[in-house]
């Protein structure tokens, strides 16, 4: 305890005892001195404590581990070891974390009573090849090392699985089994591990019932031995059973229940067969409703029922046999309703009915026979007297009254029933249930029996006949699950009962200890052995340690006088009881024994000290149920039954048990044991069948200890947390008893008394690397960490170095980390001390500045204050003397001016009356003389000033838009002008020759021309002269009319001057007295007068201004709803579309997944298919002697895929008739195939469809969108848009010409001289051609001038317009329009004009759009005519010279009758054009036939040329050779002459024989190597061999050719990849070329689909006789395969690097710390091979990426390829950080999110950042998140369920629960937090699944790529051995 007084310091942490919690932490609050007695200490929850310590052992309280141990994997990575460590770490992990698995050198499992997602198919297949201590602990891990070691050491394994009732052994083994099963799959077809799993259903039914701890609790143990071949696949199995509970038959406590099989048979007792068996209700039977609860919450009986017959029949019990066993277990349940009533003491009988009425013949009285007293077969009868009618007695014998009495009296009805159904006699059965036999040496007597012991008598048959139908049932399943093949290894599972102790213990308690003993005895010695293994391999001394030897406890029961020994002699005494057992008991061992003790208050039982705790054992009853008596004559009745099962029951019994001998009692051993029986002797069998249950309980058990010390153990330690079935609810109490009596904290005892803590060098130095100073670290790692070491730990005992380890004793671990944690917080210190002080610093720097700046802007604003009060002062001094002086000065001349004024006004009244009085007369004159002129001025220049106005704002309207349209066009000409300046000289240029000809029609149009321009002018003059007599009409009439208008306004002058004068002297008279009142008055209302007009028309523009914003704003508001409107509709539409199209892509997805599901399904089976056809070819065609078979190919030609369209010809019956049954499978998977293909056609072309109505409402949502966009600018964009157009008709004439030029280089570069000649056709075409677009050119030439000249001519009628008319006829309008109604309707005239204007401006726009789409037709028509004349010409150009005359005039033919039936229509109102017309057209018709003769004669003579000159070559070369020796000919060297050869025109097809096909598969497929044609070749090159030779083969219209061909084709890569199925670069060459080979399928197919976007010459290549649309699809099939078949070889290469490169590999060194690790880290099965980094993961997607882009693989494909890689690596890297606690730290998720941004990296620098894969490493990033963030408030919770949203509930919550601080400094995530987790995403509708599914495939596509090689540029390599094929 040295360590403990070195950390007894203050604030060290200690557990103290507690009798509620068991162990209490506290904290010290002073140092521990040596010789204190009493700590202080305060606890948790705040009280402080004094703990006394004991005087006699002053043993100090045990240490706490530091809180970054707590919660470990392993215990023995903890660093003290003992009891309330471990006790609280396995709450920490069980109640906080929610992991019920630990490891402690055994798997320690705690039974959480709840359903875990734990165990699936997907966790299986996460443990499946993984070491035990790379994942978090778990039964699957247990399982895969002993898998693993089987496979390694070729040694068998043991899997021993112990713990009391209700921990969970069954379901542990159950998951053992499963993970088996799963993992190594079976050796046949015969689904061995679906048996083994089905054996359980059964096992559980007849030895599985609820008792008071569990409700599924096993009363039997098990031993199963999985059975395992060479290749480590299951063949079979094999099961061994101990101590069946057989007392639980006949008899269950409170609240538990007898065996399932009984109450299911009750649930079922409604079902027809079941109803010969007369059952009922469960509570109707003895045996089943003692225990009061027949019903088990949440399981129906019915339903198990049914299971469990399903696993009868998976197992091969038939349903007779099925029958047979529910009938004897029927029978067991009425045997228990039998019932006996007592005659005496000493007998008993079978009760019948009470008594018999017996009526004499010819008596009306009855007389009265009891039944209990006149049983005829039980009673020995003298004679009986019986009365007849006339009084007389009569005598019958007792043979005569039996026969008698059984005719009438009733039978018992329970036993009746059981006599039918066991089929035995019922007097036999009910006289030998109330007697026995005892036989002596010389004779047999039968004794009657009390009705206690006939009761015994009836359960024991009941438990005998369950026993041995339980064996019975164990040894079919046995030979169901039998290996047909010799085993090679096995993995034996142990489900036995843990060590028990109940407050009654008897006879099965005693048996159950017993065995736990020699367990623990084993498992003792085998940790032992381990420790001894690891300190010999590291080469530590070794020194014995002292550990519990259980030993003196197994001697104390089953040595010589132990137990067993004296139960045993005390059975066999003829008088000997419990009482006399249990007082040997005492003699012999008590005072002897340490172990043996007597109770105090009890003289029958006793107490013996086991393992785990001491037990008191109730004698009573030890010596029956040792004994189990069962008598003789009912198992002889029974075995005389007429029901076979029955008999068969006991056939084994017969070699081993006599009738008379004891069979098991409580729990039988299985009669079958692995191992071979010796042989008998005479007299064996009589000392066999006296065999105790203790005797053959102890047998059994030393065989199973045989077998387990045979095998390498692996153990696994159930522990029942609460007694009350609570989910996650931990009773402290009973775990600490669970974890004494499993031998745990023994193993931790061992473990803490050597060196428990290790570490490796590596993870020392980069744990404790903070301790060590630079000097310190040498390149030696060892020298280093010893260095270290000395220096921190003074005593060497407390550590040792080993090879690879550091060995630490208890304690020093924690020592080292509070070194290091001390160190770190040292540091932390100091880091926050220095950032501390420069941030004071700062601030105080700051803060200093900042005052002195404020101090300097303060000082300035006061003085500047100052300095302003000063200059304020005197200021007020200087205004208030000037302000002084001026009032004074101002008062004084105030009064000057006064008087004056005063003076001047009294001089000068007087003096102006008198002028005034003078002048008034002659001012009134004046002053209406002017004022009226003044306002009939006005009134004139107001009107005219509005008149000219409207004409001024109307015509610079019209002005501007004349100016604005002219400015477009005049743009618009002279870009054209421009852009056809360089080619009107080239036009006219190629049109010298065409205008000579033409130069006399030109000429005569010319006259015509001028004639008609005369005409014109002279039009033209005579309209001009008759519009100026019209002006001058009109210049008279407004002459007359002006002059009336002036005489009108003479005479109302005249009137108005009379009136005046009368005026005039009315005023005059009141002149004086009324002078100056007149005068202002008139004054004042001029002044107002003109005030209110100025108003009035200020008010009407303000009004006019008002209503103009009013209006532009609701046309703003109006435009913005409409706007608003339209994106709301727009984007309603978009997001309705999205979601649409995300729904379709989904189930598209969906149903592409599926139907490559089946795919991959049918590859299987059809993969499964070959095989076996392998295998029977291989066994058919074993050589015979003397006989050698030859090699056919033929066989590989036939395939399922051999179908198409003709199948059904009555050719290919005899074909089908002639194959075997597997083929007629095959033709039935076919047509399931072809369904398949079919049902995705059908969704493709959905597909098709709605994305075509996708795109369409796309492109209507976006010309809506554009219409809004264009509706404001109208006039203005339809001119632009007409300057377009014409521009357009300019880029066309330019095209026009350009391609005119390529013709004419085209005709000078031929090579051919016959194609250029003058009469040739082709040359004849060019010339037609040339003509037909010069002429052309010379429409659109003369189109160009009309335009220039009606721009001019609206220049012209535009200039002379101005906004202001002559003098004369303004004043004219002027004084017409005199009032405002007359300007109003000038107005409205205007608009009248303006709306007529405006409409012939629209009707204008019209015709000329019209003109514009006609031309532009005409353009596009010429276009398609130029196109057709190209290709025209160059497929006359690629005919022999004979064909392309007629190909010429066939062409010309046609052509000529296009135009007739063109002209017909044309000229069909015009008889004579037409009649013209056809002359011309026989005429040139004439000149072709004659140009067709002529060319045919030079023909002729040509070839006879050429026949003379040939006759005369043959002739020269035999004169030759006849002149030269043979001789010469060899000596001399052939001079190699170069003769001009012209190139051969290949068509793109390759030529093979029939017979080659085979060898063409074999060199281009089979025998292929792709890296040769992958690096010197061009890709894809087999897939154009092929095609070229399905070219040749659809050009000779050969279906049998085609068929064979790619049925070939397709087989053979089936074989390559079946071959080479494993290597990358093969699947790789062969999806690329399959994919391509598809393309050209499609490509070539002649479909327009495909062909947009391939040149003339690809599409002569197309096909022409055959669709090979089936093909496509049977080939896009074999393509998906491929891609299946490359994603699982890219997984099982990158499989093996993920978790190391991922999550283990430290990519930024020094981040993550290395946490202490326990024993399991250590004893990994496999050594290690090397460690894979990121850099490996990238180099190997480099590979990937390289090989696939040199096979020529698609871009889309390789994308696809890509995004599933990136998925594999994301869920195999999430999955393992989901099921390893060491790995959810911070630093761990920094590291991941470095290691994904690498990865991200290489996605960029591949330019695949679209290829989605980056999405699929979501979850992963959004894992390291959640491990980086913060995890304490509300807020963080929302924002990780924000964040995490690729990650399941479940997923998150793992995590969190997993998250574990590497140093102290983190924290620990709070339970509560999680549960705030919880509910947050407690709406969240995802997956429960934890796992992502690694082995998920995305469906794939291959989007359709043409090639742009042209077929007949491909070369075939001579290494390729492709010489038989030729080249068309």
């Amino acid at each position: 305890m040295t360590y403990c007084v070195v950390g007894m310091m203050k604030y060290a942490r200690v557990w103290i005892p507690d009798p509620e919690e068991v162990w209490k932490s506290a904290e010290l609050l002073k140092d521990y001195k040596p010789g204190d007695k009493v700590l202080q200490l305060r606890l948790e929850d705040g009280k402080d404590l004094e703990y006394s310590l004991d005087p006699k052992t002053k043993e100090l309280p045990p240490l706490r581990n530091p809180d970054i141990l707590v919660g470990e994997n392993d215990l023995t990575a903890l660093s003290y070891l003992h009891e309330p460590a471990v006790l609280h770490n396995l709450k920490v992990r069980f109640i906080d974390s929610k992991l019920i698995y630990t490891y402690c050198i055994v798997l320690v499992a705690i039974n959480p009573y709840e359903q875990l997602p734990i165990y699936g198919e997907d966790i299986i297949n996460a443990y499946s090849g993984q070491n035990m201590g790379d994942m978090d602990p778990h039964i699957f891990a247990v399982a895969e090392e002993a898998y693993k070691q089987m496979a390694r050491d070729e040694r068998n394994q043991s899997i021993i699985v112990s713990g009391e009732s209700g921990a969970g052994k069954t379901v542990s083994a159950k998951y053992a089994m499963r993970y088996f099963a799963t993992v190594s799959g079976s050796a046949s077809e015969a689904n061995v591990e679906e048996k083994v799993l089905a054996s359980n259903p059964i096992m559980e039914s007849i030895g599985n019932a609820k008792t008071t701890r569990n409700d599924n609790s096993s009363r039997f143990g098990k031993y199963i031995e999985i059975g395992f071949d060479k290749r480590y696949r299951i063949i079979g199995a094999n099961m061994r059973t101990y101590l069946l509970e057989k007392s639980r038959v006949v008899f269950q406590a409170e609240e538990e229940r007898n065996y399932h099989i009984f109450y299911q048979l009750c649930a079922s007792a409604a079902l027809p067969e079941f109803k010969t068996l007369r059952l009922g209700n469960a509570n109707y039977f003895h045996y089943t409703k003692q225990g009061g609860s027949p019903v088990i919450d949440g399981v129906d009986d019915a339903k198990e029922m049914v299971n469990t017959r399903q696993a009868c029949t998976l197992l091969g019990i038939s349903d007779s046999y099925q029958m047979g066993i529910f009938r004897i277990l029927a029978g067991i349940l009425h045997l228990g309703n039998v019932e006996f009533a007592s005659r005496d003491s000493d007998s008993c009988t079978v009760p019948v009915a009470s008594s018999l009425c017996v009526k004499p013949f010819g008596e009306q009285k009855y007389s009265t026979i009891n039944a209990f007293e006149k049983d005829c077969s039980l009673i020995h009868f003298s004679n009986v007297h019986v009365l007849s009618g006339q009084g007389t007695c009569y005598i019958l014998k007792e043979e005569e009254l039996k026969k008698l009495l059984l005719l009438l009296i009733p039978k018992h009805e329970p036993l009746t029933i059981f006599c039918d159904l066991m089929g035995v006699e019922y007097e036999e059965m009910a006289h030998w249930l109330c007697h026995r036999k005892l036989a002596t040496a010389t004779e047999t007597y039968i004794k009657p029996i009390s009705k206690l012991h006939a009761i015994n008598a009836r359960d024991a048959l009941a438990k005998h006949i369950y026993a041995n139908l339980f064996n019975w049932i164990v040894d079919h399943v046995n030979k169901a699950l039998h290996a047909t093949v010799k085993q090679h290894s096995f993995i034996g599972v142990l489900d036995i009962y843990g060590f028990e102790t109940f407050e009654i213990n008897s006879f099965e308690q005693f048996c159950i200890n017993y065995a736990n003993e020699k367990l623990q005895q084993q498992f003792n010695m085998h940790v032992f052995k381990l420790e001894q293994e690891e300190y010999m391999k590291e080469q530590i001394p070794w020194t014995l340690i002292d550990f519990y030897d259980n030993q003196p406890c197994i001697n104390l029961i089953e040595a010589k006088m132990g137990v067993l020994d004296l139960l045993d002699e005390e059975c066999k005494m003829p008088k000997g009881s419990d009482d006399s057992w249990a007082q040997k008991l005492y003699n012999t061992h008590l005072n002897k024994c340490a172990l043996f003790e007597k109770p105090r208050m009890s003289n029958k039982a006793f107490i013996i000290k086991h393992f785990a705790d001491k037990v008191e054992y109730q004698c009573e009853g030890f010596l029956e149920k040792n004994k189990d008596t069962v008598y003789e004559e009912q198992i002889r009745v029974l075995k005389s039954s007429k029901f076979k099962l029955l008999p068969e029951l006991f056939q084994d019994e017969e070699k081993v048990l006599s009738p008379t001998s004891a069979t098991p009692s409580g729990r039988v051993p299985l009669s079958r044991l692995p191992v071979k029986p010796a042989k008998a002797r005479p007299g064996q069998a009589s000392k066999e069948h006296k065999k105790t249950v203790g005797h053959q309980f102890r047998n059994s058990l030393h065989l199973l200890m045989e077998t387990l010390n045979a095998t390498t153990p692996h153990y696994v330690r159930c522990i029942k947390p609460n007694d009350f079935k609570f989910p996650f609810t931990f009773d402290e109490k009973r775990a600490v008893q669970q974890l004494r009596a499993c031998g745990v904290l023994e193993t931790i005892r061992i473990s803490a008394a050597g060196f428990p803590s290790r570490w490796t060098y590596q993870e020392f130095f980069s744990r404790y690397r903070v301790l060590m100073k630079q000097r310190d670290v040498l390149g030696d790692r060892k020298q280093t960490c010893k260095n270290v070491l000395e220096k921190l730990i003074q005593d060497k005992d407390k550590y040792q170095f080993g090879k690879t380890k550091i060995f630490f004793r208890a304690g020093q671990v924690a020592y080292l980390e509070k070194i290091r944690a001390d160190k770190l917080r040292a540091a932390c210190i100091r880091i926050q001390k220095t950032i501390r002080g420069w941030l004071m610093r700062k601030k105080y720097m700051r803060m200093r500045k900042a005052a002195i700046t404020i101090q300097r802007h303060v000082r300035g604003y006061q003085a500047r204050c100052y300095a302003k009060f000063l200059r304020r002062t005197r200021a007020a001094i200087t205004i208030q003397k000037f302000q002084r002086m001026y009032v004074v000065r101002k008062r004084y001349r105030c009064m000057r001016d006064a008087t004056i004024a005063l003076q001047a006004l009294l001089r000068g009244y007087m003096v102006r009356n008198k002028y005034q009085m003078m002048l008034r007369e002659h001012k009134s004159v004046v002053i209406q003389k002017h004022v009226r002129g003044w306002l009939a001025r006005r009134r004139y220049r107001r009107t005219l000033r509005a008149i000219v106005y409207l004409q001024c704002c109307y015509r610079r309207m019209m002005a501007k838009r004349e100016l604005k349209k002219l400015k477009i066009e005049a743009r618009s000409v002279e870009r054209y002008k421009k852009l056809h300046i360089g080619l009107e000289n080239k036009i006219m240029q190629l049109q010298r020759k065409i205008d000579e000809q033409n130069k006399e029609y030109k000429s005569l149009l010319e006259k015509m021309n001028n004639l008609e321009i005369t005409y014109s002018t002279e039009t033209e003059k005579l309209r001009s002269d008759v519009e100026r007599l019209r002006m001058s009409e009109e210049e008279a009439k407004n002459a007359t009319n002006r002059v009336l208008s002036l005489q009108e306004e003479i005479a109302k002058l005249r009137k108005e001057l009379h009136q005046t004068q009368s005026e005039k002297k009315s005023i005059e008279e009141r002149a004086d007295k009324y002078k100056h009142e007149t005068e202002q008055a008139c004054m004042g209302s001029q002044v107002h007068e003109r005030i209110y007009r100025g108003l009035a028309d200020t008010q009407l523009v303000s009004e006019l201004k008002e209503q103009n914003s009013l209006l532009k704003t609701e046309k703003e508001e109006l435009n913005r709803r409409i706007h608003d409107q339209a994106r709301e509709i727009t984007e309603s539409m978009e997001k309705k579309l999205v979601e649409e199209t995300k729904q379709l892509e989904l189930e598209l997805n969906d149903e592409r997944l599926r139907y490559q599901n089946l795919l991959n399904e049918f590859s299987r089976l059809e993969e499964r298919y070959d095989d076996l056809k392998d295998e029977m070819n291989l066994m058919v065609s074993i050589p015979k002697p003397g006989h050698k078979r030859t090699d056919s190919t033929h066989s590989s030609n036939e395939s399922e895929y051999t179908f198409s369209s003709e199948i059904t010809e009555a050719e290919d019956l005899p074909l089908r008739i002639e194959q075997e049954p597997s083929e007629k499978k095959a033709a039935l998977d076919m047509s399931l195939f072809l369904k398949l293909q079919k049902r995705v056609s059908e969704l493709e072309q959905e597909k098709q469809s709605l994305q075509d109505e996708l795109d369409r409402k796309e492109e209507q949502a976006l010309r809506a969108k554009a219409k809004e966009e264009e509706r404001p600018p109208i006039r203005g964009a339809e001119l632009e848009y007409e300057s377009l157009k014409r521009q357009e008709l300019e880029s066309e004439n330019k095209k026009l010409k350009n391609e005119l030029n390529e013709l004419q280089k085209a005709l000078t570069e031929t090579r051919a001289p016959e194609v250029t000649a003058p009469g040739a056709p082709a040359y004849r075409v060019l010339l037609e051609q040339l003509t037909s677009v010069s002429e052309e050119l010379e429409v659109r030439k003369e189109e160009v001038l009309i335009l220039r000249s009606q721009l001019v001519s609206q220049k012209e009628a535009i200039q002379p317009k101005h906004t202001m008319t002559d003098a004369t006829i303004l004043l004219e309008d002027v004084q017409k329009m005199k009032d405002k109604g007359e300007i109003a309707q000038a107005y409205i005239g205007l608009k009248e004009t303006n709306r007529l204007l405006e409409s012939q401006l629209q009707s204008q726009k019209k015709s000329h759009e019209n003109e514009l789409e006609s031309l532009r037709g005409e353009i596009q028509s010429l276009k398609e005519e130029n196109n057709r004349q190209q290709q025209l010409l160059a497929q006359n150009l690629q005919l022999p010279p004979e064909a392309r005359i007629e190909a010429s005039l066939q062409h010309e033919i046609t052509r000529l009758t296009n135009e007739n039936l063109f002209f017909e229509e044309l000229y069909a109102d015009d008889p004579k054009k037409y009649q013209l017309y056809r002359i011309s057209l026989y005429k040139r018709m004439i000149d072709l036939m004659e140009q067709l003769e002529k060319q045919d004669k030079t023909v002729r003579k040509l070839k006879k040329q050429l026949k003379v000159f040939a006759k005369k070559i043959g002739e020269l070369e035999v004169g030759q050779m006849e002149n030269i020796s043979p001789g010469q000919i060899i000596d001399e060297p052939i001079r190699p002459v170069n003769i001009p050869r012209k190139e051969k025109d290949f068509q793109g097809m390759l030529e093979y024989k029939k017979e080659d096909e085979q060898k063409l598969v074999k060199n281009l497929i089979l025998e292929l190597k792709p890296r040769g044609v992958a690096v010197n070749l061009i890709p894809g090159l087999p897939a154009y061999i092929l095609f070229m030779c399905v070219r040749h083969a659809d050009y000779l219209n050969d279906d049998q050719k085609v068929r064979s061909l790619l049925t070939s084709t397709i087989n053979g890569i089936k074989k390559v990849l079946k071959k080479r199925g494993d290597d990358f670069e093969t699947v790789s060459f062969w999806l690329s070329n399959t994919c391509r080979f598809l393309h050209c399928l499609k490509q070539y197919s002649g479909e327009e689909g495909f062909m947009k976007h391939n040149t003339p010459r690809q599409n002569e290549h197309c096909l022409t006789n055959f669709d090979l649309a089936e093909y496509r699809q049977v080939l896009s099939d074999l393509a998906i395969q491929i891609y299946q078949q490359l994603v699982r070889v890219l997984e099982n290469i990158l499989q093996p690097m993920i978790v190391s490169g991922m999550l283990e590999h430290e990519t930024i060194q020094g981040v993550s710390g290395v946490k202490p690790t326990g024993l399991r880290k250590r004893t990994s099965s496999i050594a290690d091979e090397g460690t894979y980094t990121l850099d490996s993961i990238i180099r190997q997607l480099n590979s990937f990426h390289s090989v696939m882009c040199q096979h020529g693989m698609d871009p889309e494909l390789i994308k696809q390829v890509v995004k599933q890689m990136f998925y594999i690596i994301g869920a195999v890297t999430l999955n393992n950080l989901l099921l390893r606690k060491d790995m959810c730290s911070w630093s761990k998720g920094m590291q991941i999110r470095y290691n994904v941004s690498q990865l991200e990296e290489w996605l960029r620098d591949k330019n695949l950042m679209n290829s989605g894969a980056k999405e699929t490493l979501e979850p992963l990033i959004q894992a390291a998140q959640l491990l980086q963030v913060k995890k304490k408030t509300d807020e963080d919770a929302e924002a990780i369920c924000s964040m995490c949203n690729a990650l399941t509930t479940a997923q998150i919550v793992k995590v969190l629960n997993l998250y574990t601080p590497v140093n102290e400094f983190e924290e620990r995530v709070l339970v509560s937090f999680i549960r705030t987790i919880q509910v947050r995403l407690r709406d969240r509708k995802d997956s429960p699944q934890l796992l992502m599914d690694a082995k998920h495939i995305f469906p794939v596509t291959f989007p359709f790529n043409p090639s742009s090689l042209a077929l007949e540029t491909i070369q075939i390599p001579a290494s390729l051995g492709l010489g038989f094929i030729s080249r068309v």
